[in-house]
């Protein structure tokens, strides 16, 4: 596990480490995969990612070449998730949330407030509910590698006043992702939520096209979103992960001593990924507090509730359907 300052010096390392890795020329592998993904390269995920790339190469024999490309560089979520289905990229950290609109079964982990500790949250993905979403997944053109990433607990940051109580979303002009899920979810509690995708996200709350948004505290750091708020509340409203995600017909030209290369060696690096996001989530409020911001806890229940009451369950478990609601009850408890 890394502490926050060991991870500020590891993802200086990993940027440059990053660079000179990519700087070896491609024509020296059989294979070179591009690995895509949206968050910068100094967080936990391209911090790993960049030791997975040297194990593959490593383990190889210099065979199998991952070329990583963290912070949109291949464009926006949306754009990299339509280059992995067409194979014109190889891998991709994506949110299951996003990939709701070509899997519908991908988000459900991201059901508001619920999952309540991560216990629960690893019991599932790494149980019944990861195994469900893996298979509708492979019944598409990609399919997701079994461990998931952290992306951790998401909290509301805003820049014209606290979120207290749901009341306090009334009117707000909310970021959220590309996805029918946050949507619902924030209209539920009142706000007035607009969909940017995440490399546009600081200019618009710099310009205030967006009055506030939500993200882990590793992602409010990492990409200084601090800078453009005022106050974070600790709503802990959704779980959120990265699944790795690989085009079929791009992994299946390895063979497979080499794909079990691959495999091996990207959940194993996810399973480290885990530690570190956490830890470092763990130790942000002070961090991110002597930077400014402003913090608050809530009261979860009350805002459950507030979902609860406008119909946000029952719509979703009709949405998603008996069988999968029922897998997320197994672990989540009762929802709807």
């Amino acid at each position: 596990m890394i502490s926050r300052q060991t991870f500020v010096r590891s993802g200086v390392a990993a940027g440059t480490a990053l660079a000179a890795f990519q700087a070896r020329p491609a024509r020296a592998a059989e294979f070179t995969l591009k690995y895509g993904n949206d968050l910068p390269a100094t967080h936990p995920m391209n911090v790993r990612a960049t030791e997975m790339a040297k194990e593959i190469s490593d383990k190889s024999g210099g065979r199998v070449a991952i070329e990583l490309f963290p912070n949109n560089q291949l464009g926006s979520d949306t754009a990299m998730l339509t280059q992995l289905r067409s194979g014109a990229l190889e891998l991709l950290m994506f949110s299951p949330i996003l990939l709701g609109g070509v899997v519908p079964a991908a988000q459900i982990n991201g059901v508001g407030f619920a999952f309540d500790n991560y216990d629960k949250v690893w019991a599932a993905m790494d149980g019944d509910l990861g195994a469900y979403v893996r298979t509708q997944i492979a019944a598409t053109e990609i399919f997701a590698f079994d461990k998931m990433w952290d992306n951790g607990y998401r909290q509301v940051t805003t820049s014209t006043h606290p979120i207290k109580v749901p009341a306090d979303f009334k009117g707000l002009k909310f970021r959220v992702p590309v996805s029918p899920l946050w949507l619902s979810m924030f209209t539920a509690f009142g706000a007035s939520p607009t969909t940017i995708p995440f490399s546009e996200v600081y200019t618009s709350l710099q310009t205030k096209l967006a009055e506030g948004q939500e993200n882990p505290l590793a992602v409010i750091s990492t990409a200084h979103l601090y800078e453009v708020q005022k106050y974070c509340s600790l709503t802990g409203h959704m779980w959120d992960g990265y699944w790795c995600l690989g085009n079929k017909d791009a992994f299946a030209k390895l063979p497979p001593d080499l794909q079990k290369i691959v495999r091996d060696a990207i959940n194993s690096a996810g399973l480290k990924q885990r530690k570190d996001v956490r830890a470092l989530n763990d130790g942000l409020v002070a961090d991110l507090t002597s930077k400014g911001l402003v913090f608050n806890d809530v009261d979860r229940a009350t805002f459950r509730a507030t979902l609860k009451d406008a119909g946000f369950y029952a719509q979703w478990h009709d949405k998603f359907g008996n069988d999968a609601w029922a897998i997320l009850e197994k672990y989540a408890g009762k929802l709807s």
